[in-house]
């Protein structure tokens, strides 16, 4: 960290930072908000140290003396906590992250560690903050979950009226959550889609199944490694129902508008992905844009 520091400071992180950040923070009002610099630095703590949450990275850089450090403040000040966090992000737009993105490619570049013509492609489904079920509880401390597009019923409100059409349960009885949850896991059909349900909190994200088996609400990551220097260049967030096969392009190609954007000579040429991006269509377009593609063909 004290030489992450180091180069930061050479390449002018700090004013960059706190010019582009400038037009979303107020001159003055109320409590000190945390600085654009700090902010940024707490996410590549996440990023080194693999933590996912907010609150993690909070937690962490608190019980850390040297990331205390790292951050700019003295042994007796305290680091923000999550909140804090969750407030600057919500302030600053996508625009500035990708300007700070791609300053870490750009002195990246600078030192030569850039190579980024052959580049590997993969994607992974992330949970969003979203609940597929709404939990029971008052209107005031309800969880939201997703809706029936059709209906407006949530999946409380659902199973209640499969409960009454199965004779389980008469027109306005109310079944405790206990009894609705018994009869949700004892029916059959339980298929859900989008087409039918939609998130009543985060309507952007989709259903789909995880890796572990579960489903839940969720977004695809996609990201666009160098495959010399490891180093990401470009990082997207898409809806689950975009197949690999669909996106792979866009991605590659949003990786070409960033090394343009920093100014590097490089240019991408090759493309690495495994056999789920493997289609005609996507190796013709490939093709079509001088991209050399490895992928293997599924059996």
């Amino acid at each position: 960290y004290d030489r992450l520091q180091e180069v930061l400071i050479a390449g002018g992180f700090e004013p960059f930072v706190e010019k582009a950040c400038q037009p979303y923070y107020a001159p003055k009002m109320g409590a000190p908000s945390v600085p654009p610099g700090r902010y940024f630095r707490m996410h590549m703590v996440g990023y080194f140290e693999g933590i996912a949450s907010q609150r993690g990275i909070a937690w962490r850089c608190s019980d850390s003396r040297s990331l205390g450090e790292f951050l700019g403040y003295r042994p007796t000040e305290e680091t923000p906590d999550h909140s804090s966090l969750t407030r600057v992000r919500d302030r600053l737009p996508v625009s500035v992250h990708t300007a700070v993105f791609q300053f870490v490619l750009r002195v990246a570049d600078e030192k030569g560690l850039l190579k980024g013509k052959t580049v590997g492609v993969d994607a992974t489904t992330l949970e969003a903050d979203a609940a597929m079920k709404s939990r029971p509880g008052t209107r005031q401390n309800r969880l939201p979950g997703a809706r029936r597009r059709d209906t407006g019923e949530d999946w409380q409100e659902y199973v209640r009226r499969l409960m009454q059409e199965a004779g389980q349960i008469e027109p306005g009885d109310e079944p405790s959550a206990e009894e609705i949850a018994r009869f949700d896991r004892q029916r059959k059909d339980k298929k859900v889609s989008n087409q039918e349900w939609q998130s009543e909190t985060d309507p952007d994200s989709r259903i789909a199944k995880m890796k572990d088996g579960r489903t839940h609400l969720a977004y695809k990551a996609e990201h666009v490694v160098d495959l010399q220097s490891d180093l990401i260049l470009a990082a997207e967030i898409r809806p689950t129902t975009h197949g690999d096969t669909q996106t792979l392009v866009d991605s590659v190609l949003k990786a070409e508008e960033n090394l343009q954007a920093i100014g590097a000579e490089t240019s991408i040429e090759e493309v690495v992905a495994d056999k789920g991006y493997h289609a005609a269509q996507m190796l013709e377009l490939c093709d079509s844009l001088d991209l050399r593609t490895y992928s293997p063909e599924p059996k």
